[in-house]
């Protein structure tokens, strides 16, 4: 396949680029740019450049300022503290399949999330070897409604892993439940290409229609905290911020 020079111009735009926060435009951003695809630049890099400095906390704010909302799942939490956002590809299965989270591998695209809802916990669906294959593979982290396993591993593995459980053992390789199909947790709905967020503090999940509303409402929660934080900085107290004095 032949490249156009608008090919070769948008290869060589810098992915790294970073806005600072008060300068961040997220006019028409979609959770599509979370990828960059050729053409968005602008958005990828403003979002990059937002998401970068947000907490789950902050994000959890916006859902709820705007929707009434939190978006957590509160019995998923991280096992390795990392970082880490984009797009939702979900599986289903049963706790004595492993298999699936192999075929999940396969399936999903560069930079998605691998999000499993798994049906028990008595057994892991995921460990070393599958992270280290999901990984190559260009996933960015793995949620698991269920057990995870090789914790002496994945705590020191520079891939984000977030679990409601972990055990030893694990099933076979069955291959038998369902990919990139809307599955529910908790009583939370959550389709494929839906947005997530984990960091410390947890985990949270916000519908992909919703996506650029809640991310400018981000935003402005974010300019608040740090105002309040320099406000702080110049020997005001908490309670005289927030009115109580």
């Amino acid at each position: 396949m032949s490249l156009s020079p608008k090919d070769i111009l948008n290869k060589n735009k810098n992915l790294n680029k970073r806005i600072d926060v008060d300068k961040i435009n997220l006019e028409n951003v979609t959770v599509d740019d979370l990828k960059f695809n050729g053409k968005n630049y602008s958005e990828f890099i403003n979002l990059q450049s937002l998401l970068e400095n947000v907490s789950a906390c902050q994000i959890s704010d916006a859902y709820n300022a705007i929707y009434k909302r939190s978006g957590a799942i509160q019995s998923i939490k991280p096992v390795n503290n990392h970082k880490v956002w984009g797009s939702i590809f979900t599986a289903e299965t049963d706790c004595d399949d492993w298999g699936t989270s192999a075929l999940a591998i396969d399936n999903a695209k560069e930079g998605d999330i691998l999000f499993f809802k798994v049906n028990g916990e008595e057994k892991a669906i995921w460990g070393e070897l599958a992270s280290t294959c999901a990984q190559n593979n260009g996933i960015k982290a793995t949620v698991i409604y269920g057990s995870a396993r090789d914790l002496d591993a994945l705590l020191y593995m520079d891939y984000p892993i977030f679990a409601s459980n972990f055990c030893p053992n694990a099933g076979s390789a069955l291959g038998l439940g369902s990919l990139d199909e809307p599955i529910e947790v908790e009583g939370m709905k959550i389709n494929p290409g839906d947005f997530f967020f984990g960091d410390e503090s947890g985990i949270v999940v916000i519908p992909k229609e919703v996506f650029g509303q809640v991310m400018a409402q981000t935003l402005l929660v974010k300019m608040k905290e740090s105002g309040i934080i320099k406000d702080l900085s110049g020997g005001k107290t908490l309670a005289e911020i927030v009115g109580l004095k």
